[in-house]
């Protein structure tokens, strides 16, 4: 229990109004930074404080406001009542509203924050002042990533967030952009409190999906709260929980393969003599390496839950034993239409240079003679010459069928001691983890292929913002039967990763007269990491066994993808003819048509990468502030860290046998029994920070920061071992390797703001931050031939094929060259042929032998080479149109740095990525029983990688906006309704590559409409 204390009155005043404002769900106080306050002896006269609770978006913002005041350095907030009164899925979406916060979206749904241009792994989030693991998978690699993902956290248990946006020395280390402490309610500061929330969602993108991948279209959630004390006051219990079954929907168009680039006058364009406006000399162009069109039915179900327990034996000691736990288990149907180019351009149209990009791409179908072996194009109408038969292509039609968990877990102890009036003593432990990975026995990600070997010319139409897919059957077929589909090849695969942070705090806290305090500490903090991940994959991407006589027609269910876009103009004209399938009925034919062999439709038991880390870090802060009176109050906080870290970091390395040319355009790197290695790394830090704040008025303060922080490396960076990817491509494979050494990015952080707190609930800010960061890592990328593999490219049977006929750059001049060696050498040393296609091509693996060329892959290697400046601007104005209900809240972000992307140049570079401006509007009318707020998002145009595939390509996401709405009304002091609308508009999601046209996905989700009722007892 603490003791009523003294405070200057101006100080007095917001805290009152921090206590009044606070929401319901939570009724605590909004402190000034984590620490717990002590004593102060003054000559005033102790105060005490009534809590007053007030509800609503005008007190929830003015409570956010004050926040900011009375804050020492840039912090900006959201209180519960904000968050619960707001359209949110989850905290990110919540965040995002907060200057200088954007937002990246999964699944049309905010997941992981960037802060003043500084990407999701270099953005600490901490609970209730604890550092937190994060975990996530990828699709087809291990994950690397230290974001952190909040669309695992529900809004409705969260009390309070707090985005500190300069440095502290009493702050974890992790955090470039920001750090961002995740509260949750006390039960000895809110009281007693018990409510309930029902909601109903309709998520319009249910009925954008086939039938058989609909959800509901009604899909329900509960929440609910209890806090109350006992013991006259000693002993408080706080539970909290949330449910959520939600089942929506996606659909995309991408060239999910990636685009090859060339310089002007090389490459397919310049051989095929069929181009408008051709690339020149001194400019580049791309190709793209395929299209897809892809639905996508998605089913989610996420429990978050907190229990606290406080008990305070004396008025100078509180004990909090918490606990919270957070699931996110989804499952995911996906079925798509896709072809496949092989870099033969037969006709293009181009943009005018520098950066070309096609509007036009058209492959012609292939021909092939049988008398000579030779092969050719097709014309414009399917028709092949004289002695050549047409060689159809496929229709790739593939579905897969996948789930995945996501858990997180917290324990923690808290013990809080008022020593004496001017001396406070805090112990915390928490032990936490996060874990993510398969939650199916198919895998985490999984594909069955299956096609229609039945497309002739084939042209893509990419002069729109939707790519628009035309195809010429074969002459006299007007649609795609069921009795020509087949399973081809597949893949399945588990990503697992898995986060521990064991972690002990104790700090101090001395104040002196005068309003002067020390604030000292000192911690220790483990961080294990895991990720790890393995496959099985069949690349019998041409068929096998009997063909489509294996499969039963009934196993198909046929419909037009064409129709799931209707948001982007065009779509409707494009070739949609496609096959669904039950993946589950499917997966057996395929299996009996295998000969019963269920280990190919199912992931291998034992992980192939597997990376494991510890971080120990050992660290210290002093922080020393006071209060000056220079005729106006200056109020100085300097302070200094002391941060060392130990990593030791573990890799299984997957020992390199041999590599197979399993397809015309796929190799496969073959592997021997793996085995660990183990590398270390060890830095250490001295983190200076200074801030100012001279309150030039009542209500006008003038703030001035400058710290160092630094952001730590991702997990692939410091992995203990070299690994090559398993998949590899003509030209060669590709592999990496870390380093534990590395040291992290240092940053240099310099803030200035002014801020006007004008009126009651109203104020106006303007801030300029600065950030010079050191140690970006950057690729190294090293050509090596690693294992003595050797690849048949180049080798004794690829040139005889030359010499025979297969010319380069001749249309499936792969496929003449694989033709010929099996006919030739099949069954020969390294010469394997496993049947014929559907196709009449040979169907089998060719490897690599001794006295055949060595196989060159590119190795990246992670250095700390780089350095940038990044700074920006951050305006604000919040305006209370005096008691007529009405308001508004606006921001906008501009950030700008010297590390952008050369679109021009096709060499490996470094950029940051997630850089862009943001811009938020929110009005609201709060008054009575009614409120209602509208609110718009907007994030500008940003890089977010520079690797489209495994190659060095730009991927920016294009600008977005999207517009929430929400409207409650207060029935009684009990009994509240709510109707909410997220993506009112109907907005869609598009990325492009180095020109608008080069599109890289094209996404289309829906508008989202929720109805409830919360019920306070």
């Amino acid at each position: 229990m603490k003791t009523i204390k003294a405070a200057p009155q101006r100080r007095l005043l917001t805290s009152a109004l921090l206590i009044a404002l606070a929401p319901p769900l939570a009724a605590q106080t909004v402190a000034q930074d984590t620490a717990p306050a002590a004593p102060q002896v003054t000559n005033q006269e102790p105060a005490e404080l009534e809590a007053i609770v007030v509800t609503g978006i005008r007190a929830s913002l003015e409570s956010s406001m004050n926040l900011k005041r009375d804050a020492q350095g840039i912090v900006d907030g959201i209180v519960a009542e904000d968050i619960g009164k707001f359209p949110d899925t989850n905290l990110a979406e919540s965040l995002q509203r907060i200057s200088g916060v954007s937002i990246d979206r999964s699944m049309g749904e905010g997941s992981r924050v960037t802060v003043r241009g500084v990407g999701p792994d270099f953005n600490l989030v901490l609970l209730n002042g604890r550092q937190m693991p994060a975990s996530s998978i990828e699709a087809t690699n291990a994950s690397n990533s230290r974001a952190f993902d909040f669309a695992n956290l529900a809004s409705e248990s969260i009390s309070g967030v707090e985005v500190y946006k300069t440095s502290r020395a009493q702050t974890p280390t992790g955090g470039i952009g920001a750090t961002i402490n995740i509260k949750t309610a006390r039960p000895l500061e809110s009281g007693p409190l018990a409510s309930v929330g029902l909601k109903a969602v309709n998520d319009s993108s249910v009925d954008n999906l086939p039938g058989p991948m609909r959800g509901d279209n009604w899909t329900g959630e509960l929440s609910g709260i209890f806090s109350d004390t006992f013991a006259d006051g000693r002993v408080g219990i706080a539970l909290s929980g949330s449910y959520q079954d939600r089942d929506f929907g996606y659909n995309e168009a991408a060239v999910g393969g990636g685009w090859y680039a060339f310089p002007g006058g090389t490459g397919p364009v310049a051989t095929a003599g069929n181009a408008t406006n051709p690339p020149g000399e001194g400019d580049i162009y791309s190709i793209p390496q395929n299209l897809i069109y892809a639905v996508n039915g998605v089913q989610r179900q996420r429990t978050n839950a907190q229990a606290t327990l406080q008990w305070a034996p004396t008025d100078s000691v509180t004990a909090t034993l918490d606990y919270t736990y957070a699931e996110n288990r989804i499952q995911a149907r996906r079925h798509e239409l896709s072809t496949w180019f092989n870099q033969a351009a037969s006709e293009t149209a181009w943009t005018d240079g520098p950066v070309a990009a096609p509007t036009s791409y058209t492959e012609y179908a292939g021909c092939f003679n049988p008398a000579t072996e030779q092969w050719t194009a097709s014309d414009g109408a399917n028709v092949c010459p004289a002695g050549f038969e047409p060689r159809w292509g496929d229709l790739a039609m593939a579905g897969s069928l996948n789930a995945t968990k996501n858990e997180n877990k917290s324990l923690g102890f808290n013990v809080a001691w008022d020593v004496s009036d001017a001396f406070s003593l805090e112990f915390d432990y928490h032990s936490s983890s996060a874990e993510s990975g398969a939650d199916s026995p198919f895998g985490s990600n999984n594909v069955i292929g299956t096609a229609a070997f039945a497309r002739g010319v084939t042209n893509v139409d990419f002069s729109g913002d939707f790519p628009v897919l035309s195809v010429l059957l074969p002459p006299g077929m007007t649609s795609v039967g069921a009795d020509g589909m087949m399973v081809t090849g597949s893949s399945f695969r588990n990503s697992y990763m898995k986060s521990e942070v064991d972690q002990g705090q104790v700090r101090g806290r001395f104040d002196f007269e005068n309003y002067s305090r020390l604030d000292f500490g000192v911690s220790y903090t483990e961080v294990q990491n895991r990720t790890a991940y393995n496959f099985t994959q069949r690349d019998d991407w041409g068929g096998f066994g009997g063909g489509a006589a294996d499969y039963a027609d009934d196993l198909w269910i046929a419909d037009d993808i064409s129709r799931y876009f209707d948001q982007f103009p065009g779509s409707g004209d494009a070739f949609g003819q496609f096959y669904l399938f039950d993946f589950a009925r499917l997966r057996e034919a395929a299996i009996a048509a295998r000969g019963g062999d269920e280990a190919a439709y199912l992931p291998p038991p034992d992980f192939t990468t597997d990376r494991r880390t510890t971080e120990k870090s050992r660290s210290a802060f002093v922080q020393w502030s006071n209060t000056f009176d220079l005729g106006m109050p200056l109020n100085l906080a300097v302070g200094v860290r002391y941060e060392e870290t130990e990593v030791t970091s573990s890799a299984l390395v997957p020992i390199a046998t041999g590599l197979l040319w399993t397809g015309n355009n796929e190799f496969s790197v073959q592997f021997g029994d793996p085995d660990f290695t183990t590398l270390r790394g060890e830095y250490d830090y001295w983190l200076p920070s200074v801030d100012l704040g001279l309150e030039i008025t009542d209500s006008m303060i003038l703030r001035g920061s400058y710290g160092h922080s630094i952001g730590r490396p991702q997990w692939n960076h410091i992995q203990g071992g070299q690994t090559l990817d398993s998949f590899a491509a003509y030209e060669g494979g590709t592999g990496s390797q870390g380093d534990p050494g590395l040291k992290p990015l240092e940053s240099k952080n310099f803030d200035l703001s002014f801020e006007w707190y004008y009126d009651e609930g109203s104020y106006l800010s303007v801030g300029y931050f600065r950030k010079d960061i050191d140690n970006y890592i950057g690729t190294s990328v090293t050509e090596i031939s690693p294992f003595d593999l050797r690849t048949p490219v180049g080798g004794a049977y690829f040139n005889e094929a030359v010499a025979s006929g297969c010319t380069q750059g001749a249309i499936d001049f792969r496929g003449c060259v694989r033709n010929y060696i099996f006919e030739n050498y099949a069954g020969t040393p390294g010469v394997v042929q496993t049947g014929v296609g559907t196709d009449g091509q040979p169907l089998g693996t060719i490897a690599g032998m001794p006295g055949d060329p060595l196989a060159v892959f590119r190795v990246t290697v992670p250095v700390n080479k780089e350095s940038s400046q990044l700074d920006g601007w951050e305006l604000n104005v919040q305006h209370m149109f005096g008691g007529s209900g009405f308001g508004m809240s606006a921001n906008y972000t501009i950030v700008e740095s010297d590390l952008t992307y050369d679109n021009h140049n096709l060499g490996d570079q470094f950029a940051l990525v997630g850089l862009s401006d943001s811009a938020n509007l929110v009005a609201f009318y709060d008054q009575g029983p009614w409120q209602l707020r509208a609110a718009y998002n907007w994030r500008d145009e940003f890089l977010s990688s520079t690797f489209d595939s495994w190659r060095p390509n730009p991927v920016y996401v294009e600008a977005y906006g999207q517009l929430d709405v929400n409207v409650s009304y207060q029935v009684n002091e009990n009994l509240s309704l709510h109707a909410e609308a997220i993506n009112l508009t109907d907005e869609t999601m598009r990325s492009h590559g180095r020109h608008e046209r080069q599109v890289f996905y094209a996404t289309q989700t829906g508008p989202r409409y929720m109805l409830g009722l919360r019920y306070r007892f």
